[in-house]
């Protein structure tokens, strides 16, 4: 946990300590889906397709394309039975495929025959359970092409504690995607160009967080992905609206935050915009307090890593 006045170290299961009645988890229900498929050439090569969004038109996508020799444009995928790519535009390793399927369940195919889109850092062992332990307990809305990590370290256990200490959970859904782990490289970084992301804001979670903040409790975001949200949404008075789109908003230090009180993270690597978003909330000062005692204490980085609550460099609303 950190704070302007210090840093205390604890474990996760401690968050109902420093949480109080009133206070809004809002968590991020985006599931992963299976979004690496293996598959060859008509002519026999093998290559692998890393689906990233899906397209306006149904059956398409934007993915990823890995092979000795670039799939032509118009060419076809054999992914397995019954269900093909059909390569539609390329500009480089991106391309527009088409999946095909007899009954048009791309869906099924994908459960069928695609795989769990896991860091290249992380070994697999079983499939099906490392499908499961690259999922937040509360996932339900699939479109992800990664798992948003902070919520990996939640249980049932841990949201019922929270729950009888009056703290309350609503959900938005924010479908990860690579980019979201892609290095800023531009030296003045004000000139990267953020990756878009699809995201969803219901009625009713709108409602509950403009009247978490009307009743003087505190917006508890889990992840960077719920910052960028609710951010994307908040007017300025800090109340959200029901909204449904994509978002590109890149926060850096300077940003002004209109609803997030308090930050759920895990620790993130050097030149990444999710630790632009954390310098941000924190300050430059405190970001690097922070990571130095992470580092010298030993704590993990990466997907499966340790997390944070941090407290903001302005100070709580009263």
């Amino acid at each position: 946990m950190s704070r302007t006045d210090g840093i205390t170290d604890g474990c996760f299961t401690d968050l109902p300590a420093w949480l109080r009645s009133g206070d809004l988890l809002v968590v991020n229900d985006t599931r992963v889906i299976k979004a690496r498929l293996m598959g060859r050439k008509e002519t026999g090569g093998r290559v692998e397709l890393f689906l990233l969004r899906p397209l306006e038109e149904a059956g398409v996508w934007e993915a990823l394309t890995g092979s000795n020799r670039p799939v032509r444009v118009g060419g076809q995928v054999v992914l397995g039975e019954d269900f093909r790519a059909e390569i539609l535009a390329r500009d480089g390793e991106r391309c527009r495929v088409r999946l095909h399927t007899p009954d048009g369940d791309v869906a099924a195919a994908l459960e069928r025959f695609g795989r769990t889109p896991l860091p290249p850092y992380i070994v697999a062992s079983d499939p099906d359970e490392d499908r499961e332990r690259y999922q937040t307990v509360y996932a339900s809305q699939p479109g992800a092409v990664a798992a948003p990590t902070a919520g990996l370290h939640f249980t049932e256990a841990l949201l019922a504690a929270l729950a009888a200490k009056g703290v309350e959970t609503t959900r938005i859904t924010l479908h990860v995607g690579p980019g979201t782990f892609q290095p800023v490289r531009e030296e003045n970084p004000a000139r990267h160009v953020m990756h878009r992301e699809w995201f969803s804001l219901s009625g009713a979670a709108a409602e509950r967080i403009n009247a978490t903040r009307r009743q003087g409790g505190r917006v508890v975001a889990v992840g960077t992905t719920v910052v960028r949200t609710l951010e994307s949404v908040a007017d300025e008075q800090g109340m959200v609206r029901p909204a449904e789109g994509e978002t590109a908003l890149f926060i850096l230090p300077g940003f002004r935050f209109r609803v997030v009180d308090l930050m759920i993270t895990n620790f993130h690597l050097p030149k990444s915009s999710l630790l632009m978003l954390v310098a941000a909330f924190v300050g430059m000062d405190r970001q690097k307090r922070d990571y130095a005692h992470a580092v010298t204490d030993g704590y993990r980085f990466y997907s499966y890593g340790d997390a944070t609550l941090l407290f903001p460099d302005h100070g709580e609303r009263p």
